[in-house]
């Protein structure tokens, strides 16, 4: 992985994604000469100063909106044809496969490279006959598909007969470990809670159920909850909290930066994720939190089953279910010693599958062999 790369790769993708900018940083500091193609503006000068980092902005979504229609493709693909043709690229390589995917797909470039992250094959194609033929195209045309788990794999493979190569949204272990965190409650509080945007795919509402009933359930022992991120739900789970009574013990963070997401893992005890949604495909958070060696309670839906090891780095429980997500979570609480085994076991797995490096080093290897085959 020492070895430096001198090849040009195109990346379609929304530039205030943090997964895109960790893909841009990581490459372009091996060398990779990177452009970067978004419908969006970027929000932070994440890549300020990085000679090995391009900006190829379209310039039909100056207003930065969120929403660009598939209509409006058929005006932004020749900019992208000319900034293709200006920047030269080895590689196209497209992340998401309902958008970015479309334009790498429409652009005719070839090697094109197709990331599919998680709605974009779990909702996408279900919403309607001219979305699946949309998503089918877009594998059609590409000469290698990613995926980030190997459960979404098994997804894709229903429209596809191509390899799927699997490359995890891995994390740095240096960033990401166990470390003393100060935090609003009392040092000896066991806080449970969760690092999630506040959306109704993740469940949150069940958390909350779940902590009220631990109230019962674990008297005497003292929890606190701990909810990190905003959302559009940010109201509706306040006002959950307020109405059941729960606010002294209750703490909403609100959005935090990406920097200070260590620390926040950090005032957890146990981390919890009860997600409702199968295009929850890989569950960054969740890895994040066991590197941190915190022990970790999800959702049997989607990537989370395949991320975490039942009883050994954690629990796995219904979705919807807020009585098991609370009797799982009570485990935890009354026995410390089984919350250090478990997160202790939840980092070694995590170096064993999901370091940074070696996620990086899968994809680099990917370009490696695709460009040697031009």
């Amino acid at each position: 992985m020492n070895k430096k790369r001198n090849y040009r790769i195109l990346l379609l993708a929304d530039i205030n994604s943090a997964h895109t900018q960790k893909w841009a940083l990581s490459l372009a500091a091996i060398g990779i000469e990177i452009g970067l193609f978004s419908l969006h503006k970027c929000t932070t000068e994440w890549m300020t100063d990085n000679p090995n980092i391009h900006i190829l902005y379209s310039p039909l979504n100056e207003s930065g909106s969120s929403q660009v229609s598939k209509a409006q493709y058929a005006f932004i693909l020749p900019d992208l044809k000319e900034k293709i043709k200006d920047f030269k690229p080895d590689i196209v390589h497209a992340h998401y496969a309902s958008s970015y995917g479309l334009l790498g797909a429409l652009s005719g470039f070839h090697p094109f490279i197709l990331s599919v992250w998680g709605s974009d094959v779990y909702d996408f194609p279900r919403s309607g006959f001219l979305q699946k033929h949309i998503f089918r195209y877009n594998l059609r045309k590409a000469d290698r598909i990613c995926s980030t788990s190997n459960t979404m794999k098994g997804e894709i493979q229903k429209y596809t007969s191509k390899e799927i190569i699997v490359t995890p949204f891995g994390i740095d272990l240096n960033v990401f470990k166990p470390f003393y965190a100060h935090h609003v409650f009392p040092d000896n509080s066991i806080v449970i809670g969760t690092v999630k945007s506040l959306e109704q795919k993740y469940g949150i509402e069940y958390l909350i159920d779940a902590f009220v009933l631990l109230q019962k359930m674990a008297k005497g022992y003292p929890i606190k909850l701990l909810i990190v991120g905003k959302g559009s739900l940010d109201l509706e789970l306040k006002t959950k909290v307020k109405d059941l009574r729960i606010e002294s013990e209750t703490v909403f963070t609100g959005y935090i930066p990406p920097a200070e997401i260590p620390f926040y893992h950090n005032m957890l005890t146990i981390s919890v994720f009860p997600s409702l949604s199968e295009s929850e495909s890989f569950g960054v958070s969740v890895v994040e939190a066991m590197a941190c060696e915190k022990p970790v309670v999800v959702s049997n839906i989607g990537g989370l089953p395949e991320v975490v090891d039942d009883g050994v780095t954690g629990f796995i429980v219904p979705p919807g279910n807020a009585k098991k997500l609370a009797e799982a979570i009570e485990k935890l609480v009354k026995d410390g010693q089984l919350r250090i085994s478990l997160g202790k076991s939840g980092r070694e797995r995590v170096q064993k599958l999901y370091d940074w490096e070696k996620n990086l080093f899968t994809i680099v290897n990917l370009y490696d062999e695709v460009i040697t085959k031009k």
